[in-house]
């Protein structure tokens, strides 16, 4: 009877935890929902802001009138659609990250409550940090460097039938060939966008490179002497990185190295400050023995 008593009292918990997790993930979808629905209503203007790189480009090569297109009847709204999702998470993260603090606040000590909260704060701040240098630097250099190879405007120029003495003076005309295929720039509103958000996406998940590694400084899982120890590999490992993230272009490779390395380094300044904290409230809880020490 013992026994069956005992299970029951374990099994109440369970079902308590599970009915406040319930609770906590339907309010984070009620949340993400009203997030798509407000992001969706200002989703033009959101494509406009994310495609302004783009559109900045081709009017420095000389096109009056820059245009993107789609090619099927549902392209346009889906892409629309997709901003709504990622913006709509954005705007939602904040009840979101206060529900998943709710849910497990109850089970930490004070102390980890005062290391947990601060990194579910400095997280998205970080996170905006990347992906705002990803679309005010790293994109335009990327556009530069993908369209910069023809001049857009005189092709532009050339498929709206206009003559050479109806183009402007300033415009540079591609030489007429009798011979070949043209190739020209028709942008795809989709795959224009999705080269944006890969960059928005990457850089913003490279600058959680401090918040995580001092979280885990915090757990004990990395030291500051380890990581110092490791540059080399890091700066291999960050090299890869920008080669494969960024377009075969030298500057946007060094900057992005320079960012992700240099955040490297305030990781591990940031590390060291946490075990510098850790071995004083060890020293005045009186588990360092300072006699021990100076032998």
């Amino acid at each position: 009877m013992s026994q069956t008593e005992d299970i029951d009292d374990s099994t109440a918990p369970l079902i308590e935890h599970l009915a406040e997790l319930r609770t906590r993930l339907i309010r984070a979808v009620a949340a993400f929902a009203v997030g798509i629905i407000l992001a969706f209503t200002v989703a033009e203007p959101i494509l406009q802001f994310l495609v302004s790189p783009i559109e900045a480009t081709l009017r420095d090569l000389g096109d009056p009138s820059p245009t993107l297109q789609y090619t099927s009847p549902q392209e346009y709204l889906f892409t629309l659609f997709r901003i709504s999702m990622v913006f709509g998470f954005a705007l939602s993260f904040p009840v979101i990250g206060l529900q998943l603090w709710r849910f497990v606040a109850p089970g930490l000590y004070k102390s980890e409550k005062g290391a947990f909260l601060p990194f579910l704060i400095a997280s998205p701040f970080m996170f905006l940090l990347g992906a705002s240098f990803a679309q005010f630097v790293v994109t335009p250099l990327a556009m530069k460097f993908f369209l910069g190879f023809a001049d857009v405007s005189s092709i532009f120029a050339d498929l709206l039938s206009r003559t050479n003495a109806e183009i402007p003076a300033e415009v540079a005309l591609v030489p007429e060939t009798s011979e070949g295929v043209k190739i020209t720039f028709f942008g795809k509103v989709n795959e224009s966008l999705d080269i944006t958000l890969k960059f928005i996406m990457a850089f913003g998940l490279c600058f959680q490179l401090p918040v995580l590694l001092t979280l885990m400084g915090k757990a004990g899982l990395v030291s500051a002497a380890g990581l110092a120890g490791m540059r080399k590999y890091a700066v291999v490992a960050i090299l890869m990185l920008a080669a494969v993230v960024t377009p075969p272009d030298v500057v946007t490779q060094l900057i992005l190295f320079t960012v992700v390395y240099g955040l490297y380094e305030i990781s591990i300044f940031l590390v060291a400050r946490v075990e510098k904290k850790r071995e004083a409230q060890l020293r005045a809880d009186g588990y360092y023995d300072d006699e021990v020490d100076g032998e």
